[in-house]
């Protein structure tokens, strides 16, 4: 099994859950930035105080919560045409977990489309409102169809 560059094997059990606690992480850190506009650099060093920091793939972390906030607005844009109301009346918890999941779909080829929108469904779950992960669902497989184009065998 192929290893990856920060640790375990890419396919491995241990590897997924340090993926999971990385986008777990980031969801805290994205919701700090939208309810409370800190500064990427004060929420990624708040995020790694903490305890659960040591267990996530801290570098995917770091990837995250920076190349979302850098990519925010096209984020949003490629975001938008999905959603059924403005992004400012979205849950910041699931605004986040859309977020994550967008970036995702658009700036981490090497991620699967289905482990995306899979990641982003169990995230709402956990961290959502009681049917948030239906509506993470919903966009993001609508958004995968633009993003992945290629990857569907479909044209964008």
């Amino acid at each position: 099994m192929p290893r990856s560059e920060s640790g375990p094997a890419v396919g491995s059990t241990k590897a997924r859950g340090a993926r999971r606690r990385a986008r777990e992480l980031a969801l805290q850190g994205l919701y700090q930035w939208l309810v409370g506009g800190q500064d990427v650099r004060a929420i990624l060093t708040h995020l790694a105080e903490r305890e659960e920091y040591a267990a996530a793939e801290q570098e995917y972390v770091d990837v995250l919560v920076r190349g979302i906030v850098e990519h925010a607005t096209a984020l949003h844009e490629a975001l938008a045409p999905f959603l059924d109301r403005p992004v400012r009346e979205l849950s910041p918890v699931e605004h986040a977990i859309l977020l994550i999941g967008a970036f995702e779909l658009f700036h981490r080829p090497e991620v699967p489309r289905r482990v995306v929108i899979n990641e982003a469904i169990e995230i709402a779950k956990a961290f959502g409102g009681t049917d948030g992960y239906r509506y993470v669902n919903g966009v993001l497989d609508r958004l995968a169809t633009r993003a992945r184009a290629a990857e569907l065998g479909a044209a964008p």
